[in-house]
């Protein structure tokens, strides 16, 4: 029986990957095989994680990128195909979220970031990398959306909004691109313990009302969130393509 979820075979690029969710897939997927490329604004960052991959035996690069710019977008592109030939997989994990509170309250300008990063650049990097999937008649692209694009929470108004976007163009590319056997999925984690989520579970009054709420008690790991993103990388998911995963400890049941 040959090995489950093997992506040796395969070059991976992870955004947003420096810490929390994009740290514990870009780790998962060097310790599986993949080469992978780990990107994130700061190359400082990114470079740690990299070599963290390379000591444990893997293959890793780091190469910084910023999701809401389109030309940093294409340079990671083109560094990924000079330095591996090819593009695999592509996981846009990257997101913004610069504001808290109701929808009327939220600046224009900041309106534009959210859905920049979030929206804008996952779009941006999945036809950069289109025509080299393509070519190979393979290809995976996972999405890291959130619960709250499928039911939007309270004073995360916009960013639930471009999640519900991603979320959608997940299902469009999956539609668009099937017949060239490239695949299209989409995770919605629920709360997740990383820095970027750290003012919603460091606080006691919403952890109290979580917990009502939430059938598995606890708050999820970013590797509980990698281990899905392996699968959906990996041929063992040939099948799935404009599905929509939660993984939310049932928050949304």
């Amino acid at each position: 029986m040959k090995s489950l979820f093997n992506l040796s075979d395969k070059v991976a690029v992870v955004t947003g990957a420096s810490k929390g969710i994009g740290e514990a897939i870009a780790e998962i997927y060097g310790a599986a095989g993949a080469r992978v490329v780990v990107s994130s604004r700061k190359l400082d960052a990114v470079n740690q994680v990299a070599d963290s991959i390379i000591k444990k035996g893997g293959v890793a690069k780091a190469i910084a990128c910023h999701m809401g710019d389109v030309a940093d977008i294409t340079r990671l592109v083109e560094e990924t195909i000079a330095t591996y030939g090819a593009i695999d997989i592509i996981v846009n994990n990257a997101a913004a979220n610069p504001a808290f509170g109701p929808v009327i309250e939220t600046d224009g300008s900041v309106f534009d970031k959210i859905m920049n990063v979030n929206v804008k650049g996952p779009f941006e990097l999945a036809k950069k990398a289109y025509p080299f999937m393509k070519q190979k008649k393979s290809g995976s692209l996972i999405n890291i959306s959130s619960i709250g694009g499928l039911r939007p929470e309270p004073g995360l108004g916009i960013y639930s909004v471009s999640k519900a976007a991603l979320i959608s163009l997940t299902k469009v590319l999956a539609k668009e691109w099937g017949a060239d056997n490239i695949r299209a999925n989409v995770i919605c984690p629920g709360l997740i313990k990383t820095k970027f989520s750290e003012a919603l579970w460091s606080n006691d009054k919403i952890m109290h009302t979580m917990m009502k709420m939430l059938p598995i008690k606890r708050v999820g790991t970013p590797e509980e969130i990698a281990a899905l993103a392996l699968y959906l990388a990996a041929d063992e998911s040939a099948y799935c393509t404009g599905s929509v995963f939660t993984a939310d400890g049932g928050f949304t049941i």
